[in-house]
Parts: C-alpha cells; structure tokens; sequence
C-alpha cells in the first residue's frame, strides 16, 4: 500500500507541477466562465466549479504534503551522511531534526555567536554547541 501511494502521490505532484496543469486548469476554468449564460448564472453552475476546486485541492494537499515529507527525509538523510564523512565536522549534529524547536532556536543561536567569536587556542573543553546537544 505505502509502495502504491508513494508512488501515485510522486507522479501526481510531479504532473500537477508541470507547465500543461496549469494551462488545463486555466483552460476548465474558461469553460466553465464562458458556459455561465447557457447556464444562466444557475447555483448548480456555480456549485459545479466550487466543488471541483474544493475536491482537487483536498486531494493535492496530501499528495504535495507527502512528496515534501519523502523530499525533506531524503535531504535529511544525505546532509546526516555529509556529516558523517567530513573530517572535523561535528557529527552529533545527525539527527538534530528531531529536537524541539527550542532546542534548535538554542543551538542555531549558539552557533551564530561561536561564528562571530574569534577562535581561542587556550580554550579548553566543550563548546557551546557541543554542551546544547548533550541536553537531548
């Protein structure tokens, strides 16, 4: 089931994204604007056009929303490798995705202040950085 969806939700938010989506989207909604005097401005008219846009649009938000979930994973997955094979880097940043949005707050602003600080050769023992994510 997941392999299924995953699938139909890729190729959907793939061709909703296109150019042609658009230009058909455009296209249905100058028919339905040219066939309103047929329809003589009926509530069945415009409850036509109300409804589809409604449908379409509930369906494609869990569809964008599940290729955006696979994508933001993907990139999380390829920066925690990037880590994990650069000399130097500090690795118990992998997985910082998962702390609270405080803790985050914390550790970006830790970082914006080590990198406005001039390195001190004397300087001993954990930095900032590395004291925030041993709290996790």
């Amino acid at each position: 089931m997941d392999r299924m969806f995953t699938w139909l939700a890729s190729r959907m938010a793939s061709a909703a994204g296109q150019p042609l989506a658009f230009i058909i989207a455009v296209a249905l909604i100058v028919v339905w604007a040219v066939s309103g005097p047929f329809f003589h401005y009926s509530d069945t008219w415009q409850l036509v056009v109300n409804t589809s846009t409604t449908i379409v649009t509930f369906l494609m938000v869990f569809l964008i929303q599940n290729a955006q979930n696979r994508d933001g994973a993907a990139m999380q997955a390829k920066l925690d490798e990037l880590i994990r094979a650069l000399e130097g880097a500090r690795t118990p940043f992998i997985g910082i995705e998962h702390l609270t949005e405080k803790q985050l707050e914390e550790i970006r602003h830790a970082l914006e202040k080590e990198c406005d600080q001039e390195p001190d050769p004397k300087r001993s023992g954990a930095s900032v950085v590395d004291r925030l994510l041993e709290r996790r």
